[in-house]
């Protein structure tokens, strides 16, 4: 049954026919459909809880960009960016839209983009009640009553239940997630995972900003002082992001996904966050715990046993445990979601060799060389033995939500360091005194007064020092923070294993830097570490 409202925004996606179309329902009314339908459950806080199924994340080698003649040359291909064949995607499309024929779907009209000058107005059609809600969570909202019979600048069709042919239809298996920039479309089929929506219109983002708005996109998130000083995080799983973002003394502008536009500063892509709840405690992330309410989604989660109540500690499905909610339900949240131009930036990275300072400060190339080498490290488990950790480099933080080559967006920023007073800082969350085994990690205390110190100016006229290998500057001194831990050589007892372990790491760096090189500019390698350099001063 198609209404002409329906029919009017279903046309043009090819769906002519389906059994029942809802049409921009009501988070309560995305429930209640949700619990008819059995694809969730309410917990006690009034959350829906729902199961994404066989895919509990994303699947990154079953990802593809359609390649014809606007994408050949300008997107970045390869393991990331999986060419796809236009002709096959059409045939998928035609096979989704009969599939839909017979089924209810939910349809959604929001936007991504929170300064109007660069929103991206969206069409999602969901096979599942739940996808819907988290689409009206994760995106941004169309004011009430506003119009929103727009021709959307991209549709996302996603039907979990549709799998498709690999040997037919020219993907890898059964699920998959195509962007198509000449359709300006994504087809999404055979995964449950929610999160393939929201990173499919990230990475389309990712392709049209830089590319036609000269605007950078950042996996990043985002607060704002009092007195209107923007700061942005950049940093991989583990290194403390949204933990070090949320400051009751900031407003957050958002916690993900952001845009640096040439004139109007900065703004939120989104209307919502994601965030992982696995250990989840109200001590801990009180905003996060606060905001699992009614409206908002849990996903993977299990009970503990006889209740509704949630185990935040149950990784028994997995230890990717989400929740999505809209951005209102953090207290200081601040909408519209834009800001000025940011005053300073955080790379945050977990070194777990204990050898980068817990604080440094980043010329131009530096910013550029760590912002494309994107680097953390991780602890490689607690098995007996287990001791070294493995390094984890993900280019602009965010290697695999890039269309287009991570120089391009180095360059951006290096453009952004030029025309704004912005100062760079490299923040180690990870270990001192050692690597992993030896060392401990930094303190989550020291770590938040120097990040306080910086966005206060409190360094700005302290004496720095070159770090000899890495050739960042270090502060000599740090309001709250012990001098002796700042120069990271002189915590650990050993200075000679430091010595190695700093050469080593440059190598580490040195080698994934490799299959950038050729496409780099001067500026980007001259922040390269210097190798076989002895790192005492």
């Amino acid at each position: 049954m198609m209404d002409s409202a329906a029919n009017a925004r279903l046309a043009p996606l090819g769906i002519s026919h389906a059994a029942q179309v809802h049409l921009n329902l009501t988070p309560a009314e995305l429930v209640e459909h949700a619990l008819r339908r059995g694809e969730g459950t309410l917990t006690d806080t009034g959350a829906l809880m729902a199961d994404t199924g066989q895919f509990t994340g994303r699947s990154p080698k079953d990802r593809f960009v359609v390649k014809d003649a606007s994408t050949e040359e300008s997107v970045w291909w390869g393991d990331i960016n999986i060419p796809f064949d236009a002709d096959k995607f059409d045939q998928l499309h035609q096979k989704m839209v009969k599939y839909l024929e017979d089924k209810e779907v939910y349809v959604r009209d929001a936007y991504a983009g929170a300064n109007p000058d660069y929103e991206l107005k969206l069409r999602v059609v969901n096979e599942l009640a739940w996808h819907n809600l988290f689409c009206y969570n994760m995106f941004l909202r169309p004011a009430e009553g506003a119009d929103t019979t727009w021709t959307p600048d991209f549709s996302i069709i996603c039907a979990p239940g549709f799998e498709a042919d690999p040997a037919v239809d020219g993907t890898r298996q059964k699920n998959f997630a195509i962007l198509n920039f000449s359709k300006k479309m994504i087809l999404i089929g055979g995964t449950g995972y929610a999160g393939e929506m929201k990173k499919g219109i990230f990475g389309v983002l990712n392709y049209l900003l830089p590319h036609q708005h000269n605007t950078l996109s950042m996996h990043c998130s985002a607060n704002v002082g009092k007195d209107g000083d923007t700061a942005i995080f950049f940093g991989l799983s583990g290194t403390g992001k949204t933990t070090l973002s949320a400051d009751p003394n900031r407003g957050l502008i958002g916690d993900d996904e952001h845009g640096w536009t040439p004139d109007a500063g900065i703004f939120n892509f989104e209307g919502g966050c994601y965030a992982k709840v696995i250990d989840l405690s109200q001590e801990k992330e009180p905003e996060i715990w606060n905001a699992i309410k009614f409206g908002s989604i849990v996903e993977n989660t299990r009970f503990v046993p006889g209740t509704h109540t949630v185990d935040y500690a149950n990784k028994s499905v997995t230890e990717n445990t989400r929740t999505a909610y809209p951005i209102h339900y953090i207290p200081n949240a601040i909408e519209p979601s834009v800001a000025g131009a940011p005053k300073n930036i955080f790379f945050l990275t977990a070194d777990a060799f204990g050898v980068l300072p817990p604080i440094s400060k980043l010329d131009k190339c530096h910013a550029m060389y760590h912002f494309m080498s994107g680097y953390t490290a991780k602890v490689a488990g607690t098995e007996m033995g287990v001791t070294e950790p493995q390094t984890t480099f993900s280019a602009c933080f965010g290697q695999v939500f890039l269309p287009l080559h991570p120089t391009k967006y180095a360059e951006m920023l290096g453009q952004k360091m030029e025309e704004n007073d912005v100062n760079v800082w490299l923040v180690n969350t990870g270990w001192t005194g050692g690597s992993y085994g030896v060392g401990s990690r930094m303190k989550l205390g020291y770590t938040r007064a120097m990040i306080t110190a910086a966005l206060n100016g409190e360094l700005d006229n302290v004496e720095f020092h070159k770090h000899p290998v890495f050739g960042v500057e270090v502060p000599a001194s740090v309001p709250g923070v012990p001098t002796e831990i700042l120069d990271p050589r002189n915590t650990w007892a050993d200075k000679e294993a430091y010595d190695r372990t700093a050469a080593d790491l440059a190598e580490k760096f040195v080698h994934n830097f490799q299959r950038y090189a050729d496409y780099a500019n001067e500026d980007i390698l001259a922040g390269a570490p210097k190798v076989a350099v002895a790192a005492g001063v």
